[in-house]
């Protein structure tokens, strides 16, 4: 792949996350936004001291929540763009679009997912500030662990995959995956920071709202993206023109 057509990729990349930021922005707004306000409200009504807001909570909810998902969609586009031109034939023999899909599915898995199963979002109120140091490092732990497992665990499948055949092989790379992650979920510390009178409602609300916002955010990228890496590399030729030619004037 020339570096034109990497870079070609690249500005759709940014182009598709964009536009997938402004798919994951609506769901965010609609409805994460109302289980942060209830969870700022509880934490208003138990706490003793009444912090001055530096940013309002309006902009907050609007133009400080559309820069951050926008920008947000734009970077990881571009990126996930460069990685789907070192995947492109090396995963498979998929189309540009299947690639890209595939491509979505399993960052979203190795990026989110895996991380937010052993340290879900909390919303405002959950946990302590002065963890919050602990608590980042060790969400960007279990992310890199689990990207670099899954990296481990395409390797391996494709080490397998001539004795073992494809099926078996991707057989055997997923339960490795699964048995690593396992072990990185027990040895690593358990954050349990939730109040007692918390509502377990609005937790869940906002972990599963958290959750939906990436699932959009991703499974958008991956089918626009899809469709312009397409329509790049592979397309369509240009329909015959029908009619009789005109003949050449003598």
């Amino acid at each position: 792949m020339n570096s034109a057509t990497v870079r070609n990729l690249l500005v759709r990349g940014m182009l598709a996350g964009l536009a997938a930021g402004v798919l994951a922005l609506v769901v965010a707004y609609f409805l994460g936004e109302p289980n942060v306000d209830s969870a700022i409200g509880f934490e208003d009504a138990h706490s003793h001291e009444h912090e001055m807001e530096v940013v309002s909570r309006s902009l907050q909810s609007t133009a400080g929540l559309a820069t951050g998902v926008l920008v947000y969609g734009v970077a990881f586009g571009g990126i996930a763009a460069l990685a789907f031109c070192f995947a492109l034939g090396r995963v498979g023999r998929f189309s540009p679009r299947a690639t890209a899909l595939l491509l979505s599915g399993c960052a979203l898995l190795a990026v989110y997912v895996v991380p937010f199963l052993k340290y879900p979002a909390n919303p405002p109120s959950v946990g302590d500030p002065d963890t919050i140091g602990k608590r980042t490092t060790l969400y960007f732990l279990m992310m890199v662990l689990s990207v670099l497992l899954a990296v481990g665990a395409t390797i391996l499948g494709k080490r397998l995959s001539p004795s073992l055949g494809t099926w078996y092989a991707t057989v055997v790379a997923v339960a490795a995956f699964a048995v690593a992650i396992g072990l990185a979920y027990a040895f690593l510390p358990v954050i349990n920071e939730v109040p007692r009178d918390f509502p377990a409602t609005l937790l869940w609300r906002f972990r599963l709202s958290a959750l939906a916002m990436q699932i959009v955010l991703w499974g958008g990228f991956g089918l626009v993206f899809g469709e312009l890496a397409q329509r790049l590399l592979n397309p369509k030729p240009a329909a015959a023109t029908s009619g009789r030619a005109v003949p050449a004037a003598h």
